[in-house]
C-alpha cells in the first residue's frame, strides 16, 4: 500500500513490540525528517568572526547553502595553549549564534534609502541645477527647505533610491561644506577599529583625504580609564584572558565576567580548581558572585574609599610593620616614590607641589638635554640623582632612557631612598584635599576637615635661582596620604583600624557599607598571596567602576593596590580592564591606511566627548562648576567660568584639538596669507593675536562654527552611545524632543567667559546625516541617507581583541545580499562620485589644520614646569609649545579616488611607526607592489593598489611589526636605541614570519611581539601588560619614567587629585526641579541611575534579534529593588516611567531582590525601535536609555602637553560618563501606544 494512505492509518497500525511492550516497531513514512536535513544541510563553510564591540573575537564556522548561509557554529582550531593551560577555545556565546538570523530578516536593509522630503526636494533641484553642488546649495540655503526635512528625522518616511542618486548627494553636500565652511565641517563617527579594521578605516581613510574630522571613540563611551594613560602613558594594556589561568587571587572589581565576557569565562572557572581564591565586588548581585568565593557589596560610586582603605592595611601591615623585600624592591624600581616632590609654603602650612626637576637644582645635576623633565631623587649615600628613566631622557639623547639602576649623569649603580625618615632636616605639616565629608544627599559622608595636616620628613636644598625649598618623596606623600602613623605624632593618622580617620577601614565603612573585617582580610590576603607568588594577584575590573564622573579615583584606587603589592608586570598579577575591544594590535600597520598618512599628515582628529558636549549645545545646561571640583586649597581666582570654558582653553593651549577648528574656512586662511605675502602658519598666528581669527569653539552657535555633515558607520550613535540623547535630537538633528530642564539663560546659571552666548541655541545644525548599517537601528531613524552595509558573513575583514592575541578574519562566506555593499565598497563609491562632483569648485588647495600637543612625540616636553595661556598674555603664542601645531596640507581633491584605492609615497619617503618610534618601510613597499600589483596611470602611478578590502588587509598586515616578523625586529632595534639596551631577541625567532590574510582565513594566527605594546606573545609567557617593562627595563611612558602615582600637574593639584583620594558622585542637580511637576497621581521617588552591560545583546546588536527577543522579556526593562518598587507601589511587570531634567523614557520594571535600594539599573542598550509606549511626560514616543543622560566633562581630563597627560586620538581626554545620575521613577498611569490616526506626522515638539 502506498505511503500516501499510511498516512491516514498511521493509528490504527499495530507492529511488532519489544520491551515488555514499551516500544514498537512501525513502517511508517520518514519524508518529514528531510526538512530537517535540507535546512542543516551546506555546500561548504567559511571561517569568519562575528565584527561587533564585545571584545570576544570569536572564530565561527559559517555554512553556506545555495548561496545562502543557513546556520552558524564555533570553530574549534585555534593554535594551542602550552600544555599547563586551557585552550581557548570554543569561544562564542549566544548572541553571536544567532547572528545569521539577521541576514534575511524583515530587520535587514536591502537598498539605499532617503527621506521622502529631501529626495523630492533634490530631484527638484536637479531639474533646475545641472551641477550637483548648486543644487544641494539651493536646498540647504533654503531655511524653510532644510528645517522641513530636518524636522522629519525620526519620523519614518524612507524611500527606496539607488547608489548613484544617494553617491551623488552625498558627494554634493560634501564639496559644497568643504568649499563654503571648510573640511573640518565634515565628520565621522565609527567606534573600535578592533572589531572590523578594514570596514573603520574605509571611512576613515576618505574622511581624511578631503580634510574631514574622524570623531573619537573609545574616550566617547567612557571605555576609557583615564588612570592608565595617568599612571603608564598607555591608553590601555591588559592581560590576555588565558593570563587569568597563572593568577592565585582574582578579584573582580565591577566586571560581570559570565556575562559581558562570556567566551573568556571558563578561564575564570577554570582556575578556581587550581586553587585560586575568587572576590566579587559588585553593588547588585550580579552573576559573577555566583562564581566566587566571596562577595563584597560596596554602594555603588563608593569603590575608591573602598580601594583606600585596602591600600591602607596594605601599606600598614606589608610596607611598615612588617616590610616585604619583594615589595619595597618592586616600588622603589618600578615606581614614582623614590622621587622628591617641592612643598609650597601655604598659610600655616605646606602643600605638595611640583616634581623636583634636575633644572631647579646648581648646575642641574649635569645634565644638559631636557633638564627641566628629569625628575630627582636621593640615592643611599645621600647624593642627588637623576636616575635614568624619565621622559627628559626619552627625547633629545640616546642610551639613557630605561631602568636600570643608573646615575643618568655618571652611569654608575645607584639604589634611590624610598623615605627621608630618618634623614630629615625637619618635619614638614603638610596638607592634603579631603572630599569626604560633603555631596550628593543620596550618598553616605564621613565629616572632617576638609584640610587634612599631615607630618612628612622633609630636607631642605639650595636651588639654582638661590633660593631655598622643602623637599619630600612620593613614598613619604603617599603613607600620609593614606593616614598612617609613623611614629610622628600626626593627629590625623589612625592609630588603629577602627579609627574613623580619613582612608581606615572604620571610615570606608561608613562610606561604603562593607563591613571593616572583610576589607582587612581581603586586603591582607590580596598582599599576602602577591608577596609568595611575586605578584600574582589579579583585578579585573570594568564599566562598573568606569562610567563614574571621578572614574580616575576609582581605578587610581586598585592600580595603587596593584603597586603597592608589585603586580603590574607579573604573569598572572595585575590590572586586567576589559571595556571595549580597544586592542587593535596590527595598530601601527592600519593607521597609515585609515587615516591616509600614506598621502598627507597629519589628519584631523577630534575626542568626541568634547564635540558632542559642545555641538550638542548640552553645555548650555550644565548644572556642575568648576569651584565644586576644586581643592579646598586651590586659589579658586585663578579657575573662574563654565566648565566649557576650561575645554576653550585646553584648544588653545593645544591641549585638546578641535573641530571645526577656526572661525574660518581653513582653506581661505592660505590664500588670505599669500595676498599678505606671508606663509599660512604666520599669518594664522598672527591673526589669532589680533582676534581677527578665533577658534571655533568659542562661537559654537555661530552659523558657520557648527558641523555640517555626519557619517555614522559601524555604529548605532543615536540608539546606543549617544549621551545626552535628548540634546543631540534638538541641537544637532532639529527634530522633536524631550528635553525637560531649562538652560542657563532660562534659569540665571553661571554663563561661559570665553564662549560667547546667545540667548536662542540653535537647532539642527547638522545639514545631512548618513548612517551605514545592515539592520535598521535608532541611528538609521535620525538620519537622512541610510546606505545598506553587508554582514561580517558578507565582506572580508580582519579583527583582534585584547582579551586573545589571535588575529581573525571576517569572510565573504556569501555574497552581499540584495543592493547592501560592503564599507569599503560603499566609501570608495563615494570618492569616486566625490572626485568627479568637486572638479569646479575644489582642485588643488592648502588646507590649515592644527593639531594638539601629541603624546609620544617629542612636543609632549612643551610645558614642563606651569601653565600658562598666551590669550591672557601669560606667555606668547608658539604653536606646538603654547598652543597647537599649525600645519598646512596640500589636499588634491579631483585624486581623492586615486589616492584612495593606492599606497601613497609617504612610507617610503618619511617610513612608519608608532608610539613614539619609526622605522624604514621601503622592503615592505616592494612587497605590497607584488602583492596588490600597482597602477598603471593616474595621479598614483607606480603605486601599490587597494582596490579591494583583501588588498587594504594585506596592506595592514605586511606593515604591521605584529603580523610581519622583519618589521617587528626593525621595531625592536628602533626602541633599542632609546634605551640602549637590545630588544631585538625578542622578535628574532619570527622574523621570517609574515601572516597573509589567506593564513589567518585558514587559522587564526597568533601575533608577534611588538614594541608598541608592553607586553610579549610568547610561547612561555601569557601576554600581561607591563611585562617588558618590568623584565626588559623599558620605561613606562611617564614623566618620571616610572608608573606614576604622583600627578604634579599644576591641574592636577589644583582639583585635589595630584594623589588618590576618595571623590564621592557628583551631583547633577538633574530630579528636583522635575519631580512632581507633572504628577500622573502615583508616587516619585529619585533614583541613581545606572547602564550596565545586558546579556541578550551586545550593546543594541542583537536587542532587536528576534531570537534574543524570545528568550528575554523582549523591549525596555528596569531593575528596580523590591523595598523601592514597593513604595511607588510597582510590580514586576508594570509599565514605569523614567525621567529627569534631560529627558524620559518607558519601559518595564523587573523587581529583584538582587537591587540594592536607592539603585535603578536600565541594561545598555535597549532601543526604541521594539515595544515602546508613549511617555506620558513627553507625550512623545519613550526615550532609550540615554534620554536621561547629559554629558558633564571633567577639566583635569583635559591637560596635555605634559608628558604622559599629553593628547593622543582615543588616549587621553574627556570621558562621557554617566552614572552619577539620578532619575525620577514612578508607575504609569496611562500607557498610550501613539499607534492612533496623525501620529505618523510630523508634529511640534511639546513645550
Amino acid at each position: 500500500m502506498s505511503k500516501f494512505l499510511n498516512r491516514f492509518r498511521y493509528f490504527k497500525q499495530k507492529g511488532e513490540t519489544f520491551a515488555d511492550g514499551h516500544g514498537q516497531l512501525l513502517e511508517t513514512n520518514r519524508d518529514w525528517e528531510d526538512g530537517y536535513r535540507q535546512r542543516w544541510q551546506h555546500d561548504k563553510i567559511v571561517r569568519s568572526t562575528h565584527g561587533v564591540n564585545c571584545t570576544g573575537s570569536c572564530s565561527w564556522k559559517i555554512y553556506v547553502k545555495n548561496g545562502l548561509v543557513t546556520w552558524e557554529t564555533q570553530q574549534t582550531d585555534y593554535p594551542r595553549t602550552r600544555p599547563d593551560m586551557p585552550n581557548h577555545e570554543p569561544r562564542g556565546c549566544p548572541r553571536g549564534a544567532s547572528y545569521s538570523w539577521y541576514l534575511y530578516s524583515a530587520n535587514r536593509l536591502k537598498y539605499p534609502l532617503m527621506r521622502k522630503r529631501l529626495m523630492k526636494m533634490w530631484r527638484e533641484a536637479k531639474k533646475l541645477h545641472r551641477d550637483p553642488v548648486e543644487a544641494w546649495a539651493s536646498i540647504i540655503e533654503d531655511a524653510d527647505k532644510a528645517k522641513s526635512f530636518k524636522q522629519a528625522r525620526g519620523r519614518g518616511g524612507f524611500v527606496r533610491s539607488s547608489w548613484q542618486e544617494v553617491n551623488e548627494l552625498i558627494a554634493a553636500s560634501n564639496v559644497y561644506t568643504v568649499k563654503t565652511y571648510g573640511p573640518d565641517r565634515v565628520a565621522g563617527f565609527s567606534p573600535i577599529p578592533a572589531m572590523s579594521m578594514v570596514s573603520y578605516a574605509s571611512g576613515a581613510r576618505y574622511l581624511s583625504l578631503i580634510g574631514g574630522t574622524c570623531l573619537s571613540f573609545y574616550d566617547w563611551y567612557c571605555d576609557l580609564p583615564p588612570a592608565s594613560p595617568q599612571t603608564w602613558g598607555e591608553q590601555t594594556d591588559v592581560p590576555e584572558s588565558a593570563d587569568w589561568y597563572n593568577s592565585s587571587y582574582i578579584i573582580a572589581w565591577g566586571s560581570n565576567v559570565p556575562q559581558t565576557r562570556t567566551p573568556d569565562a571558563h578561564f575564570f572557572t577554570e582556575v578556581r580548581y587550581k586553587g585560586t581564591k575568587t572576590v566579587a565586588v559588585t553593588p547588585d548581585y550580579a552573576e559573577i558572585a555566583k562564581l566566587c568565593d566571596l562577595w563584597l557589596a560596596p554602594k555603588q560610586g563608593t569603590d575608591a574609599a573602598m580601594a583606600l582603605a585596602m591600600g591602607h592595611v596594605m601599606l600598614r601591615e606589608f610596607h611598615l610593620d612588617n616590610p616585604r623585600q619583594y615589595f619595597t624592591d618592586y616600588v622603589r624600581r618600578y615606581t614614582d616614590m623614590p622621587m622628591l616632590v617641592m612643598l609650597e609654603e601655604r598659610d600655616g602650612y605646606y602643600a605638595a607641589g611640583r616634581m623636583l626637576r634636575a633644572a631647579d637644582l646648581v648646575d642641574s645635576l649635569g645634565q644638559e638635554n631636557n633638564p627641566e623633565w628629569k625628575t630627582v631623587a636621593i640615592n643611599s649615600n645621600g647624593e642627588m640623582v637623576a636616575p635614568n628613566g624619565s621622559i627628559g631622557f626619552r627625547w633629545g639623547e640616546k642610551g639613557r632612557w630605561n631602568l636600570e639602576q643608573r646615575d643618568g649623569t655618571t652611569g654608575a649603580e645607584t639604589e634611590l631612598q624610598l623615605s627621608l625618615l630618618g634623614s630629615q632636616d625637619e618635619i614638614a605639616d603638610v596638607g592634603f584635599p579631603y572630599f569626604g565629608g560633603e555631596g550628593s544627599e543620596y550618598f553616605n559622608h564621613v565629616a572632617l576637615d576638609n584640610v587634612l595636616l599631615h607630618k612628612l620628613p622633609a630636607k631642605r636644598l639650595q636651588l639654582a635661582d638661590g633660593s631655598s625649598a622643602l623637599v619630600t618623596t612620593v613614598y613619604d606623600l603617599t603613607m600620609a596620604n593614606y593616614g598612617l602613623e609613623r611614629g610622628l605624632n600626626d593627629e590625623n593618622c589612625a592609630a588603629s583600624y577602627d579609627d574613623t580617620k580619613a582612608y581606615t577601614p572604620a571610615w570606608a565603612e561608613q562610606i561604603t557599607g562593607v563591613p571593616r573585617a572583610q576589607i582587612i582580610r581581603i586586603a591582607r590576603e590580596f598582599a599576602d598571596n602577591a608577596d609568595k607568588t611575586h605578584g600574582r594577584s589579579m583585578i579585573i575590573v570594568g564599566a562598573g567602576l568606569n562610567h563614574w564622573y571621578h572614574l580616575d579615583m576609582n581605578y587610581r584606587g586598585l592600580i595603587n593596590m596593584l603597586v603597592f603589592c608589585g603586580c603590574v608586570g607579573q604573569s598572572g598579577g595585575g590590572w586586567a580592564h576589559y571595556v571595549g575591544q580597544e586592542k587593535l594590535r596590527p595598530q601601527t600597520g592600519w593607521q597609515p591606511l585609515a587615516f591616509a598618512l600614506d598621502w598627507q599628515r597629519p589628519a584631523r582628529h577630534m575626542n568626541s566627548t568634547s564635540y558632542f558636549y559642545n555641538h550638542s549645545s548640552q553645555w548650555r545646561y550644565e548644572t556642575v562648576t568648576a569651584e565644586e571640583l576644586l581643592s579646598p586649597m586651590a586659589d579658586k581666582s585663578r579657575y573662574s567660568g563654565h566648565l566649557i570654558d576650561f575645554n576653550v582653553r585646553a584648544e588653545r593651549m593645544g591641549w585638546l584639538p578641535s573641530a571645526p577648528q577656526l572661525g574660518t574656512n581653513p582653506l581661505y586662511i592660505a590664500r588670505e596669507a599669500e595676498k599678505a605675502g606671508m606663509t599660512p602658519v604666520d599669518y594664522t598666528v598672527k591673526s589669532l593675536k589680533e582676534g581677527s581669527i578665533r577658534f571655533a569653539a568659542e562661537q559654537p552657535e555661530n552659523g558657520k562654527n557648527h558641523p555640517r555633515n555626519l557619517f555614522i558607520w559601524r555604529s548605532n550613535l543615536l540608539g546606543s552611545s549617544g549621551k545626552g540623547h535628548e540634546y543631540m535630537l534638538k541641537y544637532l538633528l532639529g527634530t522633536e524632543h524631550g528635553i525637560q530642564g531649562l538652560d542657563l539663560g532660562k534659569q540665571g546659571g553661571v554663563k561661559p567667559e570665553e564662549v560667547e552666548w546667545r540667548d536662542n541655541g540653535l537647532d539642527g545644525k547638522l545639514d545631512l546625516v548618513v548612517t551605514l548599517d545592515f539592520r535598521l537601528s535608532s541611528t538609521c531613524l535620525y538620519s537622512d541617507i541610510v546606505l545598506p552595509t553587508a554582514t561580517w558573513y558578507e565582506k572580508d575583514d580582519m579583527n583582534t581583541s585584547d582579551m586573545h592575541p589571535f588575529i581573525h578574519p571576517l569572510s565573504a562566506a556569501v555574497d552581499p545580499a540584495w543592493e547592501s555593499k560592503s564599507d569599503w565598497e560603499i566609501y570608495k563609491g563615494i570618492a569616486k562620485k566625490f572626485s568627479e562632483v568637486c572638479v569646479g569648485h575644489l582642485g588643488k588647495e592648502t588646507d590649515v589644520v592644527t593639531l594638539p600637543i601629541q603624546h609620544d612625540s617629542a612636543a609632549e616636553l612643551a610645558q614642563p614646569l606651569d601653565v600658562k595661556d598666551w590669550k591672557k598674555g601669560e606667555c606668547d603664542l608658539i604653536p606646538g609649545k603654547t598652543a597647537p601645531h599649525i600645519m598646512t596640507v596640500e589636499r588634491d581633491y579631483p585624486a581623492t579616488y586615486e589616492r584612495f584605492t593606492s599606497i601613497g609615497p609617504l612610507m617610503e619617503k618619511i617610513g612608519n611607526g608608532g608610539k613614539g618610534i619609526a622605522w624604514n618601510t621601503q622592503s615592505e613597499m616592494d612587497l605590497l607592489r607584488k602583492l596588490n600589483y600597482t597602477k598603471a596611470d593616474g595621479p598614483a602611478k607606480g603605486q601599490p593598489m587597494l582596490n579591494t578590502a583583501i588588498d587594504a588587509a594585506e596592506m595592514i598586515l605586511t606593515l604591521a611589526p605584529e603580523t610581519n616578523g622583519q618589521v617587528a625586529v626593525k621595531a625592536w632595534a628602533a626602541l633599542s636605541e632609546f634605551t640602549g639596551r637590545d630588544h631585538t631577541h625578542l622578535a628574532t625567532n619570527k622574523e621570517e614570519e609574515k601572516i597573509r590574510f589567506r593564513d589567518i582565513q585558514a587559522q587564526p594566527r597568533k601575533i608577534i611581539s611588538s614594541p608598541t605594546w608592553s607586553g610579549l606573545e610568547d610561547e612561555h609567557v601569557s601576554y600581561n601588560a607591563g611585562y617588558t617593562n618590568v623584565h626588559e627595563l623599558i620605561p613606562w611612558r611617564t614623566l618620571s619614567g616610572r608608573q606614576q602615582l604622583y600627578q604634579d600637574h599644576q591641574w592636577m593639584r589644583d582639583f585635589g587629585e595630584s594623589l588618590l583620594v576618595y571623590r564621592p558622585p557628583i551631583d547633577t542637580r538633574s530630579v528636583k526641579a522635575v519631580m512632581g511637576r507633572k504628577s500622573n497621581g502615583n508616587p516619585e521617588k529619585a533614583l541613581n541611575f545606572l547602564t550596565p552591560h545586558q546579556k541578550w545583546g551586545i550593546h543594541s546588536t542583537y536587542s532587536d534579534n528576534l531570537l534574543m527577543l524570545t528568550l528575554s522579556r523582549g523591549g525596555p526593562i528596569v531593575w528596580m529593588s523590591e523595598t523601592d518598587a514597593k513604595d511607588l507601589g510597582i510590580e514586576d511587570n508594570d509599565w514605569i516611567e523614567v525621567f529627569n531634567s534631560n529627558g524620559a523614557l518607558t519601559a518595564r520594571a523587573v523587581v529583584s531582590q538582587r537591587v540594592p535600594t536607592g539603585m535603578t539599573m536600565m541594561y545598555h542598550a535597549q532601543e526604541r525601535i521594539v515595544n515602546l509606549p508613549g511617555s506620558e511626560i513627553t507625550q512623545q514616543r519613550g526615550g532609550i536609555h540615554n534620554s536621561v543622560t547629559r554629558i558633564t566633562p571633567k577639566p583635569t581630563h583635559m591637560i596635555g602637553g605634559y608628558a604622559q597627560l599629553a593628547y593622543g586620538f582615543n588616549y587621553y581626554g574627556t570621558v562621557g560618563s554617566n552614572r552619577d545620575e539620578f532619575v525620577v521613577v514612578r508607575k504609569m498611569k496611562n500607557i498610550n501606544w501613539l499607534d492612533g490616526e496623525g501620529n505618523d506626522q510630523v508634529q511640534e515638539s511639546v513645550k
